[in-house]
């Protein structure tokens, strides 16, 4: 039997990158330009045949920077990727990625639950201002998606896990669905770092905003693009390329940053898996309307669990849905300010959990058709739960806060 993949074991080999001087950590190449030894080389350097693999050779900070060049390579090692690199957010690494791909009048196919920001980009951004039109569809419906692969749809777009209705994309179906049809399957993986391993499954391109998991602090914004090494060059072209030529450079700071972070997302990523089957479980218990992957009763959770890495868990997400806009506001209320449960605030992936009810907030861009289409109840709770306190505090907690709601 062949060895199973590990993330974490992946990006540990990947992490042997000295500092300058000899550090255990990397450098921060905190330069805007850096030194051609001669001037010969500079015409070479701009022309791509040199560059961080060919020569060791760094041009400017918009273009390769040697501690950004350095997380992609962890990131990139992570998924399983051949490269990686690091930009200024998630929403820069999604929309950097589609219009490298893409061109006026290309076609893009979604599906129809996604972050609010990323729909925008699609449903509005995308169609207006370049002539890129999109086609949302259900994911779960692979017939639907296969009728949507008309011609010229470049791009095929998924979030491995969805947000926030928490559905499973099957990454190896739909990558057979886009490459038969000449397409790139572009999945961001936010919400599953560790977990899942999109590119292993088939697909091209996997997008991470850094901000949430990766980080873990709520304290930076950035992304990361992982790809094939052509595919982050293209990024990276000084005539055609999306990072180079748009600009969503990643500080070489944040980067370093994160870097301190990756070695333990592992362990961060299974007690939050952890922690979110065990209030999951009591929730469904107390015969409240919770979706977690890791309950049995959720309808994608053998898709999951035959598809994501060992070890890790269902992820550190479920949503309650509390049967109307204004119950869900008193519970949310109610965990922040009286039981100290958690912070209403948009994002996830922070230490402390976070509450938002996404039809008015992360998702709200979508509007009331397109909400209804995607599943996105007004009375839906999201909790990304956090490390904090300990398991059966926080359940004390939150159990009382839904007592006080009734």
């Amino acid at each position: 039997m062949a060895k199973k993949f590990d993330p974490h074991q992946a990006m540990a080999d990947a992490r042997h990158e000295f500092g300058e001087h000899g550090g255990v950590n990397m450098s921060i190449a905190a330069s805007t330009t850096y030194t051609v030894m001669s001037p010969e080389l500079m015409p070479e350097i701009f022309a791509g045949q040199l560059g961080p693999t060919e020569g060791g050779c760094y041009l400017y900070g918009r273009h390769f920077n040697p501690t950004v060049y350095v997380l992609g390579r962890m990131v990139a090692a992570m998924e399983g990727a051949e490269a990686g690199y690091g930009c200024a957010s998630g929403m820069s690494a999604i929309s950097s990625a589609i219009m490298q791909r893409c061109t006026a009048g290309s076609k893009v196919v979604s599906s129809n639950t996604l972050y609010g920001g990323t729909w925008a980009l699609f449903a509005e951004y995308l169609p207006s201002k370049c002539g890129i039109d999109t086609t949302f569809v259900d994911i779960q419906d692979l017939a639907a998606v296969e009728k949507a692969m008309n011609e010229g749809v470049e791009v095929l777009y998924t979030e491995t896990l969805s947000n926030p209705t928490l559905r499973v994309a099957d990454i190896a179906a739909l990558s057979e669905i886009a490459h038969r049809n000449n397409a790139c399957l572009v999945v961001d993986n936010t919400f599953t770092p560790m977990i899942f391993s999109p590119i292993l499954q088939g697909a091209d391109v996997v997008i991470h905003s850094a901000t949430k998991f990766l980080s873990g602090a709520s304290d930076v914004i950035a992304g990361v693009i992982c790809s094939s090494t052509s595919f982050i060059e293209e990024l990276m072209d000084l005539h055609h390329g999306s990072l180079m030529l748009l600009g969503p450079t990643m500080d070489p700071i944040v980067a370093f940053r994160l870097s301190l972070r990756l070695p333990h997302l592992g362990v961060r990523m299974k007690e939050h898996s952890s922690r979110a089957m065990i209030f999951a479980e009591r929730l469904h218990k107390l015969g409240l309307d919770v979706v977690y992957p890791g309950l049995e009763s959720h309808p994608d959770h053998s898709l999951f669990a035959a598809c994501s890495n060992d070890e890790y868990g269902f992820g550190g997400l479920f949503t309650l849905d509390m049967e109307t806009p204004e119950r869900a506001s008193k519970l949310m209320d109610l965990l922040q300010n009286e039981v100290r449960f958690g912070f209403i605030a948009v994002s996830l992936g922070y230490f402390d959990t976070l509450l938002t009810c996404p039809g008015a907030s992360t998702s709200s861009e979508m509007g009331e058709d397109a909400l209804h289409l995607a599943g996105i109840s007004p009375s839906l709770v999201r909790f990304s739960i956090g490390l904090t306190g300990s398991v059966e505090e926080r359940w004390d907690q939150l159990a009382q806060a839904i007592k006080m709601c009734d």
